[in-house]
């Protein structure tokens, strides 16, 4: 999708590799994917993503994905699929999820939590008042409470987030943002 960031990542055996498709079912304002009605899920996909980890030798990395809001469980267990997949052909590649929030879909963190990702990374993106502009198919309280979630059912699973800067945030409403991620218990 367009990341700054590649040459680092590669020069330091990190890879970020998205998963269910090219097409997303939401139109966040800041993100390079196309928006639309994704095709099936790939049941080869798995496995072929556990065989790239392998054959590029890769000390981490991120599997991330388009929102599939057209799932019913958002798309969740399709990420336990890959982390075990990943788990089993390269066991010392440490696995980070950057998921999406799975509109809330019952199971869907649960899913992804016993599938035990090393990080679980799921990115706020901006702040409240910023929502319905940058990320109208998301709520900043639902992200926020994926988060907290994951810690409830794992207390001692890494979790992370991001924020973008630059949008029409306040300082104030950075601060806010950040005393909320505390009070979530997110690393």
């Amino acid at each position: 999708a367009a990341c700054p960031n590649i040459g680092e990542c590669w020069g330091r055996k990190h890879a970020t590799m998205m998963i269910m498709g090219e097409v997303c079912t939401r139109a966040c304002a800041f993100c390079n994917v196309a928006t639309g009605r994704p095709a099936a899920l790939d049941p080869l996909e798995p496995d072929n993503v556990a065989a790239a980890v392998a054959q590029l030798g890769l000390g981490h990395v991120v599997i991330t994905s388009v929102d599939r809001d057209d799932l019913e469980d958002g798309g969740a267990a399709h990420f336990a699929k890959v982390i075990r997949a990943i788990r089993r052909e390269s066991p010392g590649t440490t696995v980070e999820v950057l998921t999406p929030d799975f509109k809330g879909k019952n199971g869907a963190i649960e899913a992804v939590v016993e599938a035990r990702p090393d990080v679980f990374n799921h990115n706020l993106e901006t702040v409240p008042r910023l929502y319905p502009s940058i990320r109208p198919g998301a709520r900043y309280f639902t992200s926020l409470e994926l988060l907290h979630r994951v810690k409830r059912l794992d207390p001692l699973m890494f979790t992370k987030s991001g924020l973008m800067a630059g949008l029409g945030e306040t300082r104030e409403e950075i601060s806010q943002v950040m005393d909320d991620l505390r009070a979530a218990d997110v690393d």
